[in-house]
């Protein structure tokens, strides 16, 4: 689908539960983006499925994304449709707590951010992190994301710092 230096993006499948239950089942990486910090088996499995279907309506998921080196899952990147508007994304990412820290995210996020420009054609990506989450503000920042207003998140039911990032028109 997608690569980058060190980076392979595939899509979930059906059969993928156990790697998403690796990723979302870890408290470190749920703790920010739940209501109580973690979810349930049900809840991963309901969030499988939301990629699933993202992928077949609207061709964007939360990619799971493969170290090559090692060929191990270390997290997710990806879009979603933004308020159901088109050509609009939301930005996510999730990665394993042993992968923090090696610049994996931001090298995800800009492949992303290229292939929602190129293939998507989108007219501009929002991001938005948990009001705790420094260093993911800081890395929207890095990607040349600018903030612009606080959102209601229901996952965790706080209002959390938005961010966009538009697209240089050419």
């Amino acid at each position: 689908m997608m690569e980058t230096n060190r980076l392979g993006f595939s899509e979930w499948r059906e059969n993928d539960l156990e790697l998403a239950l690796e990723l979302w089942g870890d408290p470190l990486v749920s703790r920010l983006i739940s209501a109580n910090g973690r979810f349930s088996e049900q809840a991963i499995r309901e969030r499988l499925q939301t990629e699933i279907h993202n992928n077949l309506k609207f061709q964007v998921q939360y990619w799971p994304v493969f170290e090559l080196s090692s060929g191990s899952m270390i997290g997710c990147c990806g879009l979603r449709p933004y308020h159901n508007e088109a050509r609009v994304f939301e930005l996510g990412f999730h990665f394993k707590p042993e992968h923090w820290g090696k610049g994996y995210a931001h090298e995800a996020a800009s492949a992303v951010l290229e292939h929602a420009r190129s293939h998507l054609k989108a007219e501009f990506v929002v991001a938005g992190h948990h009001p705790d989450n420094m260093a993911s503000a800081k890395l929207l920042s890095k990607l040349g994301f600018e903030y612009t207003h606080h959102e209601y998140y229901e996952a965790t039911g706080l209002e959390h710092p938005t961010y966009q990032f538009k697209y240089e028109l050419c």
